[in-house]
C-alpha cells in the first residue's frame, strides 16, 4: 500500500495533474479538453497523464482518434482512507497532549 500511496502522492503533487483530477470529478473527458486550459506543448501534457494513469487515478480509452480520459474514484478512497487514519492518530495525540496540559495546569494552582 506504501509504494501505491506513493505513486498517488506523486501524482497529486503537480498542480497541472492536481487540475486535472478535478476537472476529471465533473465527468469523462476527452484529452483536447483537458489539454486545452493549460499553457503547455501536448507531448508534456501527455506525460502529466501518463503520470496520473501509472497512479491509478485514471484510466484512458481510445475510441476512433479520441482518448477519452476518465477518473478511477477507488484510489481516491485508498487516499482518503490513509488521511483519515492519519488524522484519527493526531487527534488521539493532540487529545492526550491537552489531558496532559490540564493537569499540569491543576497541579500548579
Amino acid at each position: 500500500m506504501t509504494n501505491q500511496l506513493d505513486q498517488i502522492f506523486f501524482a497529486l503533487a503537480d498542480p497541472t495533474r492536481r487540475a486535472v483530477v478535478e476537472r476529471l470529478s465533473q465527468g469523462a473527458a476527452p484529452v483536447s479538453e483537458l489539454h486545452a486550459p493549460h499553457d503547455m506543448a501536448l507531448p508534456t501534457f501527455l506525460r502529466h497523464l501518463k503520470v496520473l494513469e501509472d497512479s491509478g487515478l485514471t484510466h484512458s480509452e481510445k475510441t476512433g482518434r479520441v482518448r477519452t480520459v476518465s477518473i478511477k474514484p477507488d484510489q481516491l478512497d485508498t487516499l482518503e482512507n490513509w488521511l483519515n487514519e492519519q488524522r484519527c492518530t493526531w487527534e488521539q495525540r493532540l487529545d492526550r497532549l491537552a489531558l496532559l496540559a490540564a493537569q499540569l495546569e491543576r497541579t500548579k494552582t
